[in-house]
This record gives C-alpha cells, structure tokens and sequence, in this order.
C-alpha cells in the first residue's frame, strides 16, 4: 500500500482528501453544536466560527474549481429561495433591515458551508462523519445529563440541562431544549441504522450507537420526535418495497407512493383546522394552535411577501414581539416552519421553500430506489425527518436544520438532476469506495 502523500503547501493542503475530511467533520460539528456555542459563549463566537467555515469553504471552491459545473453546482429551487430571502430586505420594515440582512447573511453562510461539504464529500462519507460527530455528541450529552442530573444535582444554566434525568427526563443534553435532542437523536437512528446496514463501522460499535440514540430520544421525552420516528419507519418500510421491486415494475411503485403521499398531504391540508383543533384538546399541543391563530392575523396583512426574513424569533423582531404579548409566552420560533416561512417571506416564499424540500426528496428517493447501496436511503430518510418535524419545529430554517437540508438537496441533485443532460461536462458521481472516510 502506498503512503499517503503529504501536502507541500497551503493551496495542496485545502485540496487534500485529509483536509476535506477534516473540514467536513468540524462543518457538521459546528451546525449540530450552534446553539450550544450561543448558549455558552455567545453569538459573537458563533458567528465568528461560521465566518472562518464560510472563508476556508470559499477556498476550497476556489482550488477545487476544476471539478465543479456551474449547471450541477446547486439546485435551481434553492438558489431561487435563498434569492428570494435576500429580497426580502427590499419590504423589511424600517429598522428591521439590519436584523434581516444578519439573518440572510448566515443563512447564506450555512448554505457555502453545505454546499462544499456536498461537493468534497460523497455521500458514504457524509453519513459516516455524521455519525462519528453524533456519536460524540450524544455520548457528551449523556455524560453531561449525568453529571448534572445524579453526580452534582445541579443545573447547567447555560446549557439549558436542568438535571432531570434522575427523574426520567426530559432531558436536553448539548442541544438546548428536548425537542431539538428529540431531532437530533431522531436523526442519528437513521445514520447509525444506514451505517450498521452499510457494514461501514464494527458491529459492536454500530450496536452501542443505536441504543444511545434511542435512550436519549426516549429521555428527551419529545411528542414530535415520536411522530417524526413514526414517519421515518414508514418511510423505511416504502422505501425497502421500492427498492426490493424489479427495475420494469420500481415505476410504478414509485408513482403509486408518490401519489399515496400527495393524497396525505392534500387531505391534511384540507383538513388542518379540524385537526388542530382536535389536537388543541390534547396535552402540549393548545399553545401551538393559539401561536398559529396570532401568526395568521399578521400573514393576512402580508399575504404574497411576508414581513421580511429574519430567521429564529431571538431578540424579539417586529412583529414576533407582538405575538409574544399576545399569547403571553416567550417563542423561540413558530414552531412551525411552513407557518414561519410564510409570515416572514410570504406564499412566494412558501411555494419556493416547498418546491426545494419537495424536489430534494423525489431526487432522494429514486436515488435511494434506484441505487444498490443502502447507504442512499440516507437522504431521503433525513428528508423526510425535515419534512415531518417542520410540522412541529421551525429547525429547518437555522443551523443544523438548514445545513442537513441543503447537504441533502445538493448530493441527490448530483445523483438525480435533469440538469447534466444539458451539460455534459458537468461530474456525474461516483459509487462511494467500501471504507473511504
């Protein structure tokens, strides 16, 4: 076996095999630690941790220009919403400007960082760092509950972990709130589940992942990530029957889900009020439903534009401050980022955030169908958990959330793009080495 050849300058080091494995592993560090890192050392850190991701990503592009196509670079849907987003500075109200420029700027930012991690890596490597960062994390976030909550038996204020695990929960481990963890645990069953399926890791370690990420989505005692766990497993189960048909027959099957779940949609459209308002009689969920009632009083004045993109609800923008007076609760978001998209960029910006999250799962899926390895499920499952938690969370828009959801859109835009038969210069991926991290 040969040496692994060591780089000789700063140009070699950035297009390196080592250097992109490195920057992939401390990219998805930092968007699952992003609210930890605010939380702790406040949002000057953060921000200064994403501009340097953001400033060695751009660089990597650059060298690595040679590989990359302007047609595959990424998905028309997402270029055309994170534009929009940035247009929307144009209607923002005055002194809400800059609030919306920052909240462009690092939903840009997280968008570069995706992006170059879709392209340096494949996607075997994208899961298989997703799942050596997530096994750290959930382990420190164990140890930390633990401590807090049975050695100490004392808060960490600054972490939000109040200590309760004692008690069975719920728990918030590094993430700041139990449904975040409930998300982030959800997602680490579908990774460490691809990986013990894929064979990529030992058995005895694939093993001792899954039941962490299971002990800590059954502490956080999260209500949406048992729905979005429900969904998953039924989306495991359509998958496995389309992957399992024979090629002549796997359209069919595909278009006969395709047509099951727009029938879903459609009748939970329809029916959303009766359903809200069936689950408003049920524990947990009434704060959601009066949030959704104030929210559509201000989309009905801004129906097509919204107010202006300024992200997550911290520091209490215009008109998020008023909901918060009128529901007499302090909201983080939404919770909901369809509803969230729709008061902040209105119904264009709906349609277009709907369009990227819809088209990033049917690419997903017919490469998840399509292809033999099982380590192409991965996207459309981690789709699917955007899809179903954003019912419930408004994650998708910041962070970990957006991050996923671009890395996704962008590796089955290169697996499944209608784009390279007008380019035929643009790279067609590769199946992903048995080992390559």
């Amino acid at each position: 076996m040969s040496a692994m050849r060591v780089p000789t300058s700063l140009p070699d080091l950035l297009r390196s095999a080592q250097f992109a494995r490195a920057y992939a592993l401390t990219a998805i560090a930092a968007a699952f630690l992003a609210t930890a890192i605010d939380r702790v050392a406040g949002s000057v850190t953060l921000a200064t941790v994403v501009a340097g991701l953001v400033a060695l990503a751009v660089s990597v592009l650059v060298l690595r220009r040679d590989e990359l196509s302007v047609i595959g670079f990424a998905p028309t849907s997402l270029v055309a919403f994170v534009v929009w987003t940035l247009t929307s500075f144009a209607w923002a109200l005055d002194g809400a400007q800059g609030r919306a420029l920052t909240s462009w700027l690092a939903l840009a930012s997280w968008t570069i960082i995706a992006i170059t991690v879709a392209h340096i890596r494949d996607t075997l490597q994208i899961v298989r760092a997703v799942g050596d960062v997530l096994r750290w994390l959930l382990s420190a976030s164990l140890a930390i509950e633990v401590l807090s909550g049975i050695i100490f038996d004392a808060p960490l204020t600054r972490l939000g972990v109040e200590g309760l695990i004692a008690f069975g929960g719920p728990i918030q481990g590094l993430f700041g709130s139990r449904n975040l963890l409930g998300f982030v645990a959800v997602i680490a069953l579908i990774t460490f589940m691809i990986e013990w399926r894929a064979r990529s890791v030992p058995p005895q370690i694939a093993v001792f992942s899954i039941v962490l990420a299971a002990l800590l989505a059954a502490f956080s005692g999260s209500p949406p990530a048992l729905v979005v766990s429900s969904f998953v497993v039924a989306a495991v189960a359509l998958l496995s029957v389309a992957r399992g048909t024979a090629r002549p027959g796997r359209r069919r099957v595909n278009i006969a889900i395709a047509s099951l779940a727009g029938v879903a949609v459609l009748g939970i459209w329809i029916l959303h009020r009766p359903l809200a308002l069936f689950l408003a009689n049920r524990s947990g969920f009434a704060s959601r439903v009066e949030l959704w009632s104030a929210i559509r009083v201000w989309i009905g004045q801004r129906p097509v534009t919204g107010w202006g993109f300024f992200g997550s609800w911290h520091g209490d923008p215009f008109p998020t401050n008023i909901i918060d007076i009128s529901v007499s609760a302090d909201n983080e978001s939404a919770l909901n980022a369809f509803v969230d998209v729709v008061m902040q960029l209105g119904w264009v910006g709906l349609l277009l955030f709907c369009s990227l999250l819809t088209l990033a799962l049917v690419r997903a899926w017919l490469a998840g169908a399509d292809r033999r390895s099982v380590v192409y499920s991965w996207l459309p499952l981690v789709l699917v958990a955007l899809a179903v938690s954003s019912v419930f969370e408004s994650f998708t828009l910041t962070n970990v959330g957006w991050f996923l959801l671009v890395v996704c859109a962008v590796r089955a835009g290169q697996e499944r793009s209608w784009r390279t038969s007008i380019d035929a210069t643009a790279p067609i991926p590769l199946p992903p080495q048995a080992g390559g991290r």
